[in-house]
């Protein structure tokens, strides 16, 4: 491994409620007088009360929703990394990386960075960061040079340090990095090739990888146990950090190429992929079963917040939703037509989504509606 270092509200839902009930606040009859008065109607208007409850819960929680923000750069946008609710930043081609300190209110770019393709994003902290970066084959000077690289910077991005890998071919592409914590992360991309750190990106080794595909996402649920997949229905998992992997059993479908996951728990997971391909997992990535997307758009990229509610993006702009675990899943508005490449979400909002043109989104709360 080389190293060279160069400068570079809540309020809307008592709002809700306050205007559905605001009528029963001048019913002041004590309550044996309802009973004497109104009889058997009593029951219908309890019925007609739960449903007008139940019909102002719904309204509350469709507040939330998908909006276009202005990112100021028309760069394909490939990754979005948020510390938490107000610190964040997004990456993508010809060197774009952008940073927000208010919650995506506003996003100034940083500089400095050339013009080769940012493709990940992640911060440890508001100083230390890493990126992996791709250079344009027609660009590169020597056939010594190599293809990929990381990123890193110490002090928020002022000056950056690059990371070389001694990969035996230095035309293969890194694709992603996925990290469960400051210390623990893995780096991996074509021909199967895995590198893993366990102390910070000081040393990265490469591990013995079970497949020679095209690797394209990952998910950690805690330092030891990850999941990696990719091209030719590959689904790999390791429950010792990277040393040792082993390969999942995909059922119904072995043509998929698969693009991401995403883990609730160390059992329950889900797989994204081409042509609104989704796979689900209740043993730990051990073995795969299809769920029914209703969608043939490429999808590259899947996120749940918990065991019953996620999300999925891809081509043509594509946005889905299932509240139940994958047993549904429905189409939501996105505003776009462009490809949408990455997600991420800060707890359960806000959520975030990136793609091509500039396109950046944010899900959360809009103006709740009022009733009249």
């Amino acid at each position: 491994m080389r190293k060279e270092s160069f400068i570079a509200p809540q309020k809307g839902r008592r709002r809700i409620l306050g205007s559905c009930f605001q009528g029963l606040r001048a019913t002041r009859l004590p309550l044996a007088i309802l009973f004497r008065t109104f009889g058997a109607r009593l029951s219908l208007f309890s019925l007609l009360l739960i449903l007008l409850t139940a019909h102002c819960s719904l309204l509350t929680a469709s507040a939330a929703t998908w909006t276009k923000q202005p990112s100021g750069t028309m760069a394909w946008l490939r990754s979005v990394y948020f510390l938490d609710q107000n610190r964040g930043w997004v990456a993508g081609s010809n060197g774009t990386l952008l940073r927000t300190t208010d919650g995506g209110e506003s996003w100034k770019k940083i500089a400095a960075l050339g013009r080769d393709t940012l493709l990940d994003a992640y911060f440890a902290s508001e100083d230390v960061g890493w990126l992996v970066v791709e250079r344009d084959l027609l660009k590169l000077r020597t056939n010594d040079e190599p293809r990929s690289y990381l990123l890193k910077t110490e002090d928020a991005g002022f000056s950056w340090q690059r990371v070389f890998f001694r990969s035996g071919d230095v035309n293969v592409r890194l694709v992603r990095a996925i990290f469960a914590d400051s210390q623990h992360g893995l780096v991996f991309g074509e021909t199967g090739i895995v590198f893993t750190t366990r102390d910070g990106g000081e040393h990265w080794l490469r591990q013995a990888s079970p497949t020679k595909h095209l690797l394209l996402g990952g998910a950690y649920i805690d330092y030891a146990h990850a999941w990696l997949v990719g091209a030719g229905a590959t689904i790999i998992q390791t429950s010792d950090g990277g040393t040792n992997w082993q390969t999942g059993i995909i059922r119904d479908d072995a043509n998929v190429r698969f693009t991401a996951a995403s883990f609730a728990t160390n059992n329950l997971g889900w797989a994204v992929g081409t042509a609104g391909r989704i796979f689900k997992t209740i043993d730990g990535g051990r073995t795969w079963f299809a769920q029914r997307s209703n969608v043939d758009a490429d999808l590259l990229d899947v996120k749940f917040v918990d065991p019953n509610e996620g999300w999925a993006i891809g081509n043509e702009g594509l946005l889905l939703h299932t509240n139940d675990g994958g047993a549904r899943w429905l189409s939501q508005s996105a505003t776009t037509s462009h490809p949408l490449q990455r997600l991420f979400f800060v707890d359960r909002k806000p959520g975030w989504a990136v793609g091509f043109g500039g396109t950046l989104l944010r899900y959360g709360e809009a103006n709740a509606p009022q009733l009249k």
